[in-house]
Parts: C-alpha cells; structure tokens; sequence
C-alpha cells in the first residue's frame, strides 16, 4: 500500500529558511519562474468547450483585454489522476487562453518533501494540493497558505452549492485554507469474484474483523493466494482507534489520544496473519508500491483497504468490476467518517492568487471536469454536478457515489483534533515504528510504548 513518507523535522527547518528568504525578498517570484519537470499544456483552441455550471473566469477585468499569466499548479496521485488532471489543465487553458499553466506531479511518497523544498526555495506552486489532518495543520502554521475568504464573499469562488459541511473542513483559525475537491471515506474495497471462487461469503454492513480474517484466510487456504493486504496504519489504526471511543490523538495535544492496548491489537492481528501466510510480510508489499500495482489488481488478494477514490484507478488497472463495503465492526457507526479528500490550495505568496482562485472556481464548478475525472478525487461537493455526473458513470464509479451515501449513513463526524507536529508523528508510525513490528523486529507492546513516548516527545517540542 501506498505509504505516507513525510517531511518530519526537515519540513520545520526548511519552512523556517522560507519564511527568512520571504521576508528578505518580498515573497515574488517570475511568471516564468522554473522548477517544472513537466512540460506546460501549451496548446489553445480559442475558448471552445461549455463553461457550464462555473462561476466567475476568464481573469477579465471589465472591457480590457487580460494580462498573460502563468500559474504553477502542483499535486499528487497515479498515473490516472495524472492523465485526468492534464485533460482537465488543458480544457481551462482553451476556456482561458491568457493562462499558461505549468503542471508539476508525482506520487504521495515524495510529495511533501517536494513541496517543502518548493517552499524553503521561495518558489512556492501557486495552486497546490493538500490534505486534510496533519499537513493542513502543518502549513497553516507556518502561515504558508492563502485565506481563501475572500474570493469566497466576492464571488470569484462560487461556494453556493458547495456542500457546507466538507468546505468547513479545510478552515483553520477561521481562515479558508483549501477548497475541497471531494468527499470520501475508508472502505474495503474487494473483488467478488476471488471471494465467490474462493467459496467465501461476500462482506455486506454490520460484518466484523473475525469475519474479515475468516474470509481473508478462506481464499487463501483455498485459492493459494493471499487473504489480504498488510493495513495502513496511518489510516486504519485511527479508525480502529475511533472505533473503541477513542480518537488518534489526545484533545489536549500533548500525545497519543487512545490506550495502548487498542495499539496492540491492531497490529496482533496482522503480525498473526503474516505468519500464517495469510497476509503478505513487508517486503513483499514493498514491491507493490504504485496504486496501479497493488495485490488485488493482479488477483493476488481479494481486499485493498484504503480511501473510496482510489477504486476508480484501481478498477482501470485490474480491468475488472471490483467492489465496496465499510469497514469491519463492531461499532462501524463510530470509526468511519466522511472526509475531504484533498483540497487545492493557494500559496499565500502568490503573484496571481485571484487567478488561482479563479482555477479552483473551475476545478469544482464545471461539469466537464467531473465528466473527466468521474469521481477520481473523490464524490463531487458540488451538489448539481454530483446529480449531474451520476447519470453518467460506469459500474465502479456508480459503486462509489452509492458507497458515500452508505458511509454517510454509518459514520461519525471526522475528529480535527491534529496537533502542531502530527505530520513528524505520522512518519514515526508509518515509515518506522509499523516497519519495525511488521518485519518482526519489534512486537507490538515493544511499538505501542516507544509511540506513545515519542509521540508526547514530538509534541512537546512542537508546542
């Protein structure tokens, strides 16, 4: 599964020689500023395509003619977000022929390394993608980011369909920092035909953990294969955690927020299904690394446990239906959660923030993005487009929106409790201390003690 490799201390000091360079220099940077990898989608037709269901574009300013721009936008993703995203760059360049945008991408290991890099360098993208928790918390601190507010009140957003309770997602300390691109939720996503082979029932609402580890050693006993993917914790744990009425982190932000034993019990689960081969060890999951690589596109597991978008590039890889279920229980109802997906997000520093606000209005806005994407980013949060895309999705795309209504209808509100540091926490757990009990080189009582101590020794110094 795909892993969360993140900036740690290195963000912290790099952020820190941004904030001197952007006080030295003014915080400005060229048009034509380099950095980009990726060649810019150049081509124009002079404005065709429909814009709508948009709001306000075109960067025109009364009669005048507009002033050429360039907007470097950044993000994360497959090779499937990729393409859909350039398709998409490309579409608003025809609709706005005075913009040149330069598009920079690469996989979530790596991204944030990349952007903190971007930002000590004081070449910040002007339109980047971020996530929600720890790295929201992470660049508002660091005052990184625009407030988007007031692009809101004058209209050059259009938030009014908008779903209002996603869009609350991405405001820390009252400031509108992204604008969400979709909604979507934890789910197994599994193949039924594996687990019909397999003589297996298929997962359904109200299933549980030993049901997901009897299925799981079923199709492996019977169709020599593995039973499921080792799980995320970064991700899963938390779930796992919520699920037990408790939350990942403590309110008061000092330390983890749930008993260790809830900590030893996840992480038993898998140690003991890796060593009934049930579960692939860690070296083996290294090797399936890429979202379009993983165990169950290439019928060697029937689950994937990750967030509900990533079956659109899932489905594309195997080149199979592949569906979608809630988590195990009990207590589903408790640890799911709804959850933007990502957000664009504009650079404070920003030379053309009104014209990047302009491109997010249209990324979110316009039917014929969500005609491209078809649910990549996550179940549209614009409610026309939602009503209007749905009547024009495959199989597995349908599947998702109907999975959102169903998470919708199992979950509870998603906890904002991420304290200043949560990133360097996160990449403890997932790049270090998980590593370490699932190569069987530390057991999980050993892994719950050393989070937790390092845990409150991160925040303390982050505070």
């Amino acid at each position: 599964m795909i892993r969360r490799r993140t900036f740690t201390a290195l963000l912290a000091l790099m952020l820190a020689l941004a904030a001197v360079l952007s006080a030295c220099g003014g915080g400005s940077k060229s048009d034509n500023g380099g950095g980009s990898n990726t060649p810019s989608t150049a081509s124009r037709s002079g404005g065709g395509g429909s814009n709508a269901g948009s709001g306000p574009g075109g960067g025109e300013s009364g009669d005048a003619a507009p002033q050429p721009v360039t907007l470097k936008v950044l993000w994360w993703g497959g090779q499937t977000r990729h393409d859909n995203t350039l398709k998409i760059i490309e579409l608003y360049q025809q609709q706005n022929p005075h913009v040149t945008i330069e598009a920079e991408f690469t996989g979530f290991d790596g991204y944030w390394e990349k952007l903190s890099a971007m930002v000590a360098g004081n070449n910040t993208p002007d339109v980047l993608q971020m996530n929600f928790g720890e790295y929201l918390t992470q660049y508002a601190k660091n005052d990184v980011l625009a407030d988007l507010n007031p692009f809101v009140e004058s209209g050059v957003i259009d938030a009014s369909k908008l779903d209002k309770g996603i869009m609350e997602s991405g405001v820390v300390d009252g400031k509108l920092l992204g604008i969400p691109l979709g909604m979507n939720a934890l789910t197994v996503i599994y193949d039924p035909e594996l687990i019909k082979q397999a003589g297996a029932q298929e997962p359904a609402l109200g299933w549980t953990w030993d049901d997901f580890k009897a299925i799981a050693r079923t199709v492996h006993q019977n169709l020599g294969i593995y039973g499921s993917p080792t799980l995320e914790a970064n991700n899963i744990l938390e779930y796992y955690a919520r699920q037990n009425d408790q939350k990942f982190f403590s309110d008061d932000g000092t330390g983890v927020g749930f008993d260790d034993q809830i900590f030893i019990d996840y992480f038993n689960m898998q140690v003991e299904l890796i060593k009934e081969g049930v579960m692939p060890s860690l070296d083996v999951m290294q090797q399936h690394s890429a979202l379009e690589d993983q165990l169950i596109v290439h019928g060697k597991a029937p689950f994937d446990v990750r967030w509900s978008n990533q079956v659109v590039a899932l489905a594309k890889a195997a080149n199979r239906p592949l569906k979608l279920t809630v988590l195990p229980g009990p207590n589903t109802e408790k640890g799911l959660f709804l959850k933007p997906a990502m957000f664009f997000s504009v650079a404070k520093n920003s030379k053309h923030a009104e014209e990047a606000a302009k491109f997010i209005n249209f990324f979110v806005n316009t039917l014929e993005v969500e005609e491209i994407q078809k649910g990549e980013r996550g179940v549209p949060i614009n409610s026309e487009i939602r009503e209007a895309i749905s009547q024009k999705l495959d199989e597995v795309q349908q599947n998702m929106f109907e999975y959102i209504d169903l998470a919708a209808e199992n979950s509870s509100p998603i906890d904002t409790n991420y304290p200043t540091g949560s990133a360097e926490v996160l990449s403890l757990l997932g790049t270090d201390i998980e590593d370490r009990i699932l190569f069987a080189e530390m057991s999980p009582e050993e892994g719950a003690k050393k989070f937790r101590e390092q845990t409150e020794e991160i925040l303390a110094r982050k505070r």
